[in-house]
């Protein structure tokens, strides 16, 4: 699914703060990463973020 830079956005945003919060990582991240932004967008890029974005038509 292609998203908007809007819905991109926001997957990222709430994914940093989960992982801020204390959400368990998904994937293997390398060593030096510890932003929880950074790791949103490298799971992001993975697709393994399980938030989906509901359409309307």
């Amino acid at each position: 699914m292609e998203y908007t830079r809007f819905e991109k956005a926001r997957i990222i945003g709430a994914r940093a703060l989960q992982i801020a919060l204390g959400a368990p990582i998904l994937i293997h991240i390398p060593g030096d990463m510890y932003d929880p932004l950074d790791i949103a967008i490298y799971e992001f890029e993975k697709g393994v973020i399980p938030i989906t974005v509901k359409r309307s038509k």
